[in-house]
């Protein structure tokens, strides 16, 4: 990376500079043809430290109701409701914002969503930010929760353990395409792909996977709901 030297740019323009350099090297290979420029990218806040996202353009309609949400400060303190050790940190329920403490969130339905975008490669890898199901009804099966988003927490899988799980998929109907990089990915990095085909990924952790980490560390009630709770703020980088 070439020096910036010493000049007035501000503190947060030098951390987008290094950001749009490093980022690529985070996203899933299916992703990394795109110019890292090209991305919006949110910095979220939490108690615990402090992520950045790449956003992707694959997911056009997801894109860009986070980003209208980021702008307009709906996603300013609500919680990150609940935290499962090995599997995912969701957040975005509009009634955390003012939740009396220890009660269960994010329960409420979304009767309108987004429809499901799945595309080849982004996988459900650590760190991925996707989509919450709108709901468990089959009027609102395929559907995303405009709302609720999580990340990604997960576990190593062995490519074997990949293939019986995508066995098992197929025969629910969501079946998935793995590339040799995805295969390497969830070996190396882990994740969840039992729900691969089944939420729309939208964004990657490309900077704080340790803030994730951490997050699981989170002492949590009997509904998986923080006992301290932990507000979150953003902003778009760029």
């Amino acid at each position: 990376m070439p020096k910036i030297g010493k000049s007035t740019m501000p503190w947060y323009t030098k951390a987008v500079v290094f950001m749009t350099l490093s980022v690529v090297q985070w996203l899933p290979m299916a992703a990394r043809a795109q110019s890292a420029t090209l991305r919006p990218m949110i910095e979220v806040r939490t108690r615990l430290g402090t992520m950045v996202v790449a956003l992707y353009n694959e997911t056009p309609e997801h894109r860009d109701l986070f980003l209208a949400r980021v702008r307009s400060g709906t996603m300013d303190s609500v919680l990150l409701h609940r935290i499962v050790p090995g599997f995912v940190v969701e957040g975005g329920d509009p009634a955390s914002k003012n939740a009396a403490p220890g009660v269960p969130l994010g329960l409420d339905p979304d009767t309108v969503g987004l429809p499901l975008t799945v595309v080849p490669g982004l996988i459900h890898r650590k760190g991925a930010l996707a989509a919450a199901p709108a709901g468990d009804t089959p009027a609102l099966q395929g559907r995303s929760h405009r709302d609720r988003f999580y990340f990604v927490l997960g576990v190593p899988y062995a490519p074997s353990e990949l293939e019986r799980i995508n066995t098992r998929s197929a025969a629910h109907g969501t079946p998935f395409t793995y590339s040799e990089n995805d295969r390497s990915d969830y070996a190396t990095e882990g994740g969840q792909p039992r729900l691969d085909g089944t939420c729309t990924v939208f964004g990657q952790v490309v900077s704080g996977l340790e803030v994730l980490d951490a997050l699981a560390q989170e002492p949590c009630n009997t509904w998986d709901r923080p006992m301290e709770d932990i507000p979150i703020s953003m902003r778009i980088l760029q």
